[in-house]
């Protein structure tokens, strides 16, 4: 996954291994939420999708 704060909006998007972005709308990311603060928002809505190899959210990059 990917995001970019454009015109105040955090978005949000899932990234395939052939490079093509789309964008996931049923999840809304406070605008005022600070970058350092989105990986454990993140972490909390998809902790249901952790395995044992990834157990939760990082940032990469």
């Amino acid at each position: 996954m990917s995001i970019l704060k454009k015109e105040n909006e955090w978005l949000l998007f899932n990234e395939s291994d052939t490079g093509l972005r789309s964008r996931v709308y049923d999840v809304v990311i406070p605008s005022d939420m600070e970058p350092r603060e989105l990986a454990t928002y993140l972490d909390d809505i998809y902790h249901e999708y952790s395995t044992d190899k990834n157990p939760k959210v990082i940032e990469i990059g």
